[in-house]
């Protein structure tokens, strides 16, 4: 194979093999398979082109057309012309593609529905970075930056994926472009001419680059290849300082990971709420078991938003460490507080890959396995390495906070420190914020006071109405117009009023997780999609961050917010409430948000806050199970071909399912070109120089035959010379016996790896490319191409048979 040739090959390979890591990421596999068959037709349109030759840049020009037009047949042939010449119409029915998987990526889970959108995302996507991967590497002959967009590709899959199976499309996609690289090398080369080595060549022969032999630095630079590879492998996996590297897996569950130094960091997980709450089919994220008497103050919190920049609320970098056995006091708790500490058990469904942890609030000791960190001062268990809540079991102690109205409107002022960071709002923020703020706690003498009457004005006086098909937002121009239309869902009722009682100096965050789920027959608690909440948490001296309501319709306002609800019911701290704690149920019972037929946890669910479930069930994936069937079939039989290609040339030849008017000479021909293939195969190069008589003594020599063996290939050897060179040919008997003898001699005379290698890797497979490459000048001179230049690829493949004959 010339190396131009290779080098296409090895830029499709290197192209797929990075593309892999986008599996992860949608149900079905087949778009893979239409990809890879268009960056193939776009690859061979390349081939073409640089054949003729063309200009370069006209080679990727005409591949991008070739591309458009696929694209075009595959996703909009309604709207173009003639199937695939795309027309305006057609390029507005891709923006409406891209458009409809864009929403189609932030709303549902990974893995998602394979629909028309990203489908269009995913072939478009690989097919472009086919493109620009062959334009550098083949067209222009430089493979090093193509490898950038391989590193784009790789990147973005990884970033989306959550680090599913990250380590092996490391390993699949960096195997690729090491492949491009010595392709790229060994190419470079051969062009340097005859390569001598420090020991003399076998058999005699001078061993060069240019012909294929000279194997030492082309073996360098596989062994430099393997070694850096396995280094950037290993070493991040030996030095945690290093936050486990490409092994950890690629981004870190909705966004949020460990960053450098130690410490942690978020995106927003607020974006994705509607969508949650928004789906059709309810279904079960979390199970626990509780021994609390009264669950409608359990609420399971994951996070805590305390950073309003002004576009969005975010979760500021905090320092974690290890989870302690005894998690520290929760901030600002005064030991006369009343509290009822509690046991919950928690189970995780199969599907919910969350990074943070769901607990109860404060927790005062966790019980759970894994590699998990904490981080003090949101009391918050974040998974370190690709670590998530997926099918997690875990036991978390916490206390109740009974805090009374009396309590709350006699707190201290807080620390000047934590006001300072806690009522901090953006410079942005429209004065009708403030104004609105100081509107509704008019008159209220006491921060606990203006607390519940904002969140009294939200879920009761303030005529707002629940709605989650509103816009969502986080950012000022959001709150602006919550304000004015007085509608939308948990998102802005918490973010709005944190924000105004900021402005009212009372420090506030915006609390992050599930409100407390449904009873369910057999005791346990199921919280589901449509649980998922956020809610305000503001500070008060004494008592710490304290939970309040807002949303109407969502959750429940706690007892300390009603005045005339006494809360102040003595415990005793001591230990946990008598009940029904037990280990989390393993067959949960059936529920609305949890199908009667699923027998396991993992069977119910999609996702919970961060991203949005598949719609329903899709019965049985035949078509996935299918494709996957033949994908695996091809993978098997792929490396099996030359031995099938061998299997079918020895049968033909040696006259299974032959002619019995066969002419004799050609018959005695093929008998003599499997023998001297067979020799071929187990170490001994053909040598068509000499005559049958001499060819068959250094068949005998080389394979150290002798007796029977050695007598039938001087028996055929006379059958050549005969049918060549008598005037009047006669046909000879035995000759595939004879064959297949000589055959079994070559096989015992060497050790098993080259017998293996004979079999699975025949050297004599090589005539299929010789024989295509005959095909294809036999088609050039018919067409009157032969006149064109020829490349200096093409005249090594047609004196490659002298030369290994030689």
């Amino acid at each position: 194979m010339s190396g131009r040739g290779r080098l296409a090959l090895c830029s499709f390979a290197a192209t797929l093999m990075a593309a892999g890591a986008l599996v992860p990421l949608v149900k079905s596999a087949s778009w893979l398979i239409q990809a890879a068959f268009m960056v193939a037709i776009v690859g061979g349109v390349g081939a073409l082109a640089r054949r003729v030759p063309v200009a370069r840049a006209l080679t990727v020009v005409l591949q991008a057309v070739a591309a458009l037009l696929m694209l075009t047949m595959v996703f909009a042939r309604e709207q173009a012309l003639l199937v695939m010449v795309p027309t305006p119409d057609a390029f507005a029915e891709f923006g409406r593609l891209l458009s409809a998987g864009g929403e189609d990526v932030g709303r549902y889970a990974i893995p998602a529905p394979a629909t028309e959108g990203i489908r269009l995302m995913l072939i478009g996507g690989v097919l472009i970075i086919g493109l620009a991967v062959d334009a550098l590497a083949v067209t222009f002959r430089s493979a090093a930056p193509a490898g950038l967009p391989l590193l784009a590709l790789y990147s973005v899959a990884a970033g989306l994926s959550g680090g599913a199976g990250g380590w092996l499309w490391f390993l699949l996609a960096a195997t690729g472009y090491l492949l491009l690289l010595l392709a790229e090398g060994r190419d470079r080369l051969s062009q340097w001419g005859r390569v001598f080595g420090g020991t003399p060549p076998s058999r005699g022969r001078i061993s060069s680059a240019f012909d294929g032999t000279g194997r030492a630095p082309v073996r360098t630079g596989h062994r430099i290849g393997v070694v850096a590879l396995g280094l950037a492998l290993a070493v991040p996996a030996a030095l945690p300082a290093l936050d486990g590297g490409l092994l950890a897996g690629a981004g870190r569950g909705n966004g949020s990971g460990l960053g450098g130094g130690g410490t942690i960091s978020a995106v927003n997980p607020l974006v994705s709420l509607q969508d949650n709450l928004n789906q059709p089919e309810d279904r079960e994220a979390l199970r626990y078991r509780t021994n609390a008497k009264d669950t409608q103050n359990l609420y399971l919190r994951i996070m805590a938003l305390d950073r309003f920049d002004g576009t969005s609320w975010r979760f500021s970098q905090r320092k974690v460490e290890d989870v302690p056995d005894q998690l520290p006091d929760a901030p600002g708790l005064r030991g006369d507080i009343s509290t009822t500490e509690i046991t919950t058990n928690i189970s995780a469904a199969g599907w919910y890959r969350q990074n943070y942890l769901p607990m109860p609030y404060p927790a005062t000791k966790v019980n759970v396995d894994g590699r998990w960190r904490f981080e003090p001062t949101g009391r918050t268990l974040v998974g370190d390495r690709g670590q998530s809540t997926r099918g997690v079991r875990y036991e978390v102690g916490s206390l109740l906070v009974n805090p009374t109205s009396e309590q709350l409107a006699s707190a201290p002022r807080p620390p000047a420190a934590l006001v300072r960071e806690y009522t901090k709002v953006p410079s942005t923020l429209p004065d009708v914020v403030r104004r609105t703020a100081r509107d509704v706690t008019e008159g209220a003498t006491t921060e606990y006071e203006k607390a519940v009457r904002l969140q009294d004005w939200f879920a009761l006086d303030g005529g707002f109405t629940y709605d989650t098909e509103v816009d969502s937002g986080t950012g000022v121009s959001a709150i602006t117009r919550f304000l004015q239309n007085k509608e939308g869902f948990c998102v802005h009722f918490s973010f709005t009023m944190a924000a105004m009682a900021r402005t009212l100096g009372i420090p506030a965050r915006v609390a992050v997780g599930f409100t407390p789920g449904t009873a369910q027959p057999d005791g346990s608690m199921s919280v589901g999609l449509r649980d998922a909440h956020a809610w305000p948490e503001l500070y008060f001296e004494g008592v710490g961050w304290t939970r309040f309501e807002p949303t109407p319709s969502r959750g429940s306002a706690p007892d300390y917010t009603r005045p005339d609800v006494p809360s102040d019911v003595p415990s005793d701290t001591s230990r946990p409430e008598t009940g029904s704690s037990a280990e989390p149920s393993t067959a949960p019972s059936a529920s609305e948000s949890c199908p009667a037929g699923s027998e396991q946890l993992s069977e119910c669910g999609t996702v919970a806050p961060g991203a949005a479930p598949p719609p329903g069930d899709e019965g049985f994936p035949l078509k996935t199970v299918l494709l996957a069937g033949l994908s695996a079939l091809a993978v098997l039989l792929v490396p099996l071909l030359p031995l099938l290609w061998r299997t079918r040339v020895r049968a033909r030849r040696l006259g299974s399912g032959a002619d019995a008017d066969e002419d004799p000479t050609e018959r005695t021909l093929a008998a003599w070109r499997e023998i001297t293939d067979t020799a071929w195969d187990h170490g001994i190069p053909p040598d068509d120089s000499r005559t049958p008589r001499k060819a068959a003594a250094r068949v005998i020599q080389l394979g150290r035959l002798e007796g029977p063996a050695a007598d039938a290939v001087h028996r055929v050897a006379g059958s050549v010379e005969q049918v060549l060179y008598a005037p009047v040919p006669r046909p000879a008997t035995g000759l595939a016996e004879d064959a297949r003898l000589i055959h079994e001699a070559l096989r015992a005379s060497v050790d098993r790896r080259s017998r293996l290698r004979a079999l699975l890797a025949p050297r004599s497979s090589i005539r299929v490319i010789w024989s295509a490459s005959a095909r294809w000048t036999d088609f050039t001179a018919r067409w009157g191409l032969h006149r064109l230049p020829l490349r200096r690829w093409e005249a090594m493949i047609r004196r490659r048979p002298s030369r290994q004959q030689g």
